[in-house]
């Protein structure tokens, strides 16, 4: 490859035709000399550029004083010349060329090196036209001014803020979804942003000084008095670990899901269901649901003051699945024969007008309606001369005339083996008030976290966990 320059902005080589008697030097073997040539040159060895054989700087960037001139008329490179001379410098003189023709006379001399000035413009003028430099040079530019630099930084800043503000919106927190009513129904349950804010700011004083569920035994002394430790997580807010617990029960997500969608641990997931379970079974379930007589019949339904105006309550039950124990015994105590496998089974009520007013806890499939009447609690509730509205199966006759309360559900088929026509009435009559409450109970349902075969691992939280889901479902508004 014959010989370049590898001074920055010089495309002097003897490729050129307008070669003029130019001679090219190699950086000096002394390191301390070799490093002077670096620095003046404006170059930085490194991927771009290495220091080898070929690496030369031409003569046209040393004065005259830095030459000898030898017995035979050539010329060479003092010991300790640096090369001083280029397009950023002040100076614009430059060594005169040697003329490559020997033994001519001066007024040829002069000729020829006329000559050869002439086809070096021209040739420089052709090459800044036409070649391209040599790679080596394109990165050594001169660097911009001050203020095209601080433009260029300001740009680079308010790109990155722009992408991270993108990035941000994008994250899986409840501030992606704020006016967007329809997701928040799908994730949450809850029928609008605005209710579910509200909710939170009620939830809020209270949630902010919460003790975490694994943290409940921690406490320490603090001048005498005892301290519990608030559950924080730095890379969530509060808020948005109450969307967290809302996602988990409305969708049913897996905690290792929760994870990735909210760049947290998997740990940190199961903790946070675990203490806004508690925390919310605490808060919603002190709240008084069970309304008086007066204001049941203030808000009783018309189809309900035609046909049954001294209702107070409708009663069902439903079940979930949950996974078969390894324990034969509790096996058959939560083994459900109506169900045909392993179930907990809850009490649930409804006011007329279709709100959630009483709902038990979980007990085992294998308890009767009945039983599971008297256990629930629901009994002290009813005043004497009420209603309670249930299905046929509810054989609680009894247990209601103890109180003074009587008992609508649809009539038996008699001896005749036919219904009356006033008993079809009746069937039908109470048939379209009570479907209410098997809505109600579908709206629970509908927090899919009980869609599957409920484990083990979530039995010891899993009474919170339908208390809440029955509570929340409040939120959606009255059934009709």
């Amino acid at each position: 490859m014959p010989p370049h320059c590898c001074v920055p902005k010089c495309t002097s080589s003897k490729r050129k035709k307008s070669y003029t008697g130019q001679t090219f030097h190699r950086f000096p073997k002394d390191p301390v000399l070799c490093r002077e040539w670096i620095h003046k040159i404006r170059r930085d060895p490194g991927r771009h550029f290495k220091i080898h054989v070929d690496t030369k700087v031409c003569s046209d960037h040393f004065t005259e004083e830095s030459f000898l001139k030898t017995l035979v008329g050539m010329r060479k490179l003092k010991k300790g010349a640096v090369p001083t001379l280029f397009a950023w410098t002040d100076s614009t003189v430059r060594p005169a060329r040697r003329s490559i023709v020997r033994g001519t006379t001066s007024h040829e001399t002069t000729a020829v090196e006329e000559d050869v000035r002439q086809v070096d413009v021209n040739s420089n003028e052709l090459s800044a036209e036409t070649a391209p430099p040599h790679p080596d040079h394109d990165y050594a530019e001169l660097p911009p001014p001050l203020e095209e630099q601080l433009k260029e930084a300001h740009k680079i800043i308010n790109d990155q803020a722009e992408l991270i503000a993108r990035l941000q919106t994008k994250q899986f927190l409840l501030s992606r979804f704020q006016g967007d009513d329809k997701n928040i129904m799908f994730f949450t349950g809850f029928p609008d942003y605005n209710t579910l804010k509200a909710v939170f700011m009620a939830l809020q004083p209270t949630a902010e000084n919460m003790v975490g569920w694994s943290q409940a035994q921690r406490i320490r002394q603090a001048d005498g008095e005892i301290v519990r430790q608030g559950f924080s997580i730095p890379k969530l807010a509060v808020i948005d670990q109450f969307f967290l617990f809302l996602c988990r029960l409305r969708q049913g997500f897996p905690e290792q899901d929760l994870a990735v969608r909210f760049d947290v641990s998997q740990s940190t997931v199961s903790r946070v269901c675990v203490t806004w379970a508690n925390y919310l079974y605490f808060m919603l379930g002190s709240l008084p649901i069970w309304p008086s007589r007066e204001t049941v019949n203030e808000l009783m339904p018309p189809c309900f003051q035609s046909t049954f105006p001294l209702t107070r309550v409708i009663l069902d039950c439903t079940e979930i699945h949950v996974q078969r124990p390894s324990s034969k015994v509790l096996n058959s105590e939560i083994y459900s024969h109506y169900k045909g496998n392993t179930t907990f089974k809850g009490l649930v009520g409804i006011s007329p007008s279709g709100l959630v007013t009483f709902v038990s806890d979980l007990y085992t499939g294998s308890i009767s309606d009945k039983e599971i009447t008297r256990e629930s609690g629901i009994l002290r509730l009813l005043e004497e001369g009420d209603e309670v509205m249930a299905d046929k199966g509810f054989l609680i006759k009894d247990l209601l005339t103890e109180i003074n309360v009587s008992l609508v559900i649809p009539p038996f088929l008699g001896p005749s083996g036919h219904f009356s026509q006033e008993e079809v009435r009746q069937t039908q009559a109470i048939a379209r008030l009570r479907i209410h409450v098997e809505r109600a109970i579908r709206r629970i349902k509908e927090y899919h976290i009980f869609d599957r075969v409920l484990p083990m691992t979530l039995v010891g939280s899993v009474n919170q966990l339908w208390t809440v889901c029955a509570l929340l479902s409040n939120f959606q508004g009255p059934l009709f």
